[in-house]
């Protein structure tokens, strides 16, 4: 079966302020947009120009750059569900309205007519004004509400308003992969034959924002919102190479050029300089997915074929861990000569050596264990030097 394209909402800028209050300036915001039209981005949600001027001339200057680019990722902005947020939203020039509405516990059994009155009169406004907008509306948040309303909630917004995208957000951080699917999986066969698509927004409470929004589209969710590092609000977002990676390796398509590792490095990097110069603290960390230096570390040498990390920057350490296999790689990769048939007692001299020192080996170390093994009398080194 052929699966969905898979649309990715980067929110870098807008969740980003939500982290330790980070701020970013005109210049900066116009970097972020260039790393992600370079990358194959959909929408970057860039701001919430209710909030004050200065978020409204953000957007108006980042609508305005795309345009003078001609870069295809569009320019999303947020607000509430109402006709005053909308209006706001409307003069920044977006033709993409990321909306959302909170719906009190004590109104589910209400009429969805009554609920999403405002609602429905701020995409009456917008639609007045902005003939062809792509307007997104999250509820909020699912982990928190009946699933029954949920359901009779998606069906009016769908059927009735016929909202472009319905955001499902998990905005308590508090669900869990299989909650995530069995919430979204109803709501996807209610917008089944409509244009309505689903989006998916997670927060990382628990850890498990990336791993949710791999579940949600999963279950039908075809937009996917997610930031650099998972930047937002309390713990954050999902991450968004490592999110859109897993998606594009399970099958799905995605416009983003995953491939192009090197400015999306750049990306991450950039961002952890505005965030460590702000906090004073750095987000690319050695544990870092992918980015890190963790993931092309290799010790016992167990993973080294995994296939996801950095290949071409793999480190290798050596100790009493190491296997055959690893030590082969390291040789070559600091190009030490040795006999290849010597590999088995270099191997087992290296693992001797380092249980005695109780320590990694360094390269001297190791090369010195080399030379004497690939020149043992018991070897046949001729024609066997590397």
């Amino acid at each position: 079966m052929k699966k969905a394209k898979i649309a990715i909402i980067d929110e870098t800028l807008r969740e980003g302020m939500q982290h330790r209050g980070i701020v970013f300036s005109p210049d900066q915001a116009r970097t972020v947009l260039e790393f992600q039209a370079a990358l194959g981005m959909d929408i970057c949600q860039a701001g919430y120009p209710p909030a004050h001027e200065s978020e409204q001339q953000k957007l108006k200057q980042l609508i305005h750059f795309v345009q003078k680019r001609g870069f295809t990722t569009r320019v999303a902005a947020m607000g509430r569900a109402c006709p005053e947020d909308a209006s706001i939203l409307v003069r920044t020039g977006t033709m993409d309205f990321h909306l959302h509405a909170h719906v009190r516990q004590n109104d589910w059994n209400k009429d969805p007519g009554q609920i999403f009155e405002t609602v429905a009169g701020s995409l009456e406004l917008i639609r007045k004004h902005c003939p062809g907008a792509c307007i997104s509306l999250a509820i909020l948040d699912i982990g928190r509400t009946d699933p029954g309303f949920l359901a009779k909630a998606a069906t009016y917004l769908i059927k009735e308003l016929s909202i472009d995208i319905l955001s499902l957000p998990d905005t308590s951080g508090i669900m869990a992969p299989n909650q995530i699917h069995g919430s979204i999986l109803p709501i996807s066969r209610i917008a089944q034959g409509s244009d309505t698509r689903l989006s998916i927004h997670c927060h990382n409470d628990l850890g498990m924002a990336s791993a949710n929004t791999v579940m949600g589209v999963v279950a039908g969710a075809t937009v996917v919102e997610a930031s650099v590092f998972g930047l937002g609000e309390r713990n954050g977002l999902a991450d968004l190479y490592t999110t859109a990676r897993v998606l594009k390796d399970q099958g799905y398509a995605l416009g983003l050029n995953l491939e192009d590792v090197d400015t999306f490095k750049a990306y991450y990097q950039y961002i952890d300089t505005i965030c460590k110069e702000q906090t004073g603290q750095s987000l690319l960390t050695y544990n870092t997915p992918f980015f890190g230096a963790g993931v092309k570390t290799h010790v016992a040498g167990t993973h080294g074929d995994g296939g996801f990390g950095i290949r071409r920057e793999q480190r290798f350490f050596i100790n009493v861990l190491c296997g055959k296999k690893l030590v082969n790689q390291y040789l070559d990769q600091k190009e030490i000569p040795y006999a290849p048939l010597a590999i088995d007692a270099i191997t087992q001299r290296i693992k001797n050596n380092s249980a005695r020192l109780n320590r990694r080996l360094e390269k001297h170390e190791i090369q010195a264990i080399a030379d004497a093994c690939s020149n043992r009398n018991d070897i046949d080194t001729t024609s066997q030097m590397k």
